[in-house]
């Protein structure tokens, strides 16, 4: 299995403390890969706009978050 399966299958613990930790590090990988894929998406010359979209956010929290890196 993957770490993200593993962690998506220990989200749904029973123990709380499993459960949140697990929570928690999804939410970190989680903005790894976005970032990942917003560097990816500027690369190929795609606009904060079109990346807003697919992301379901607006250009502006899009470019906030991003722009400067």
């Amino acid at each position: 299995m993957t770490e993200a399966t593993d962690l998506a299958e220990q989200a749904g613990a029973r123990d709380p403390r499993v459960g949140l930790r697990a929570v928690a590090a999804l939410r970190r990988l989680l903005e790894q890969l976005e970032a990942v894929q917003v560097r990816s998406a500027r690369n190929q010359g795609w606009s904060w706009q079109d990346i807003a979209a697919e992301l379901g956010i607006s250009r502006q929290a899009v470019h906030k978050k991003y722009g400067r890196r």
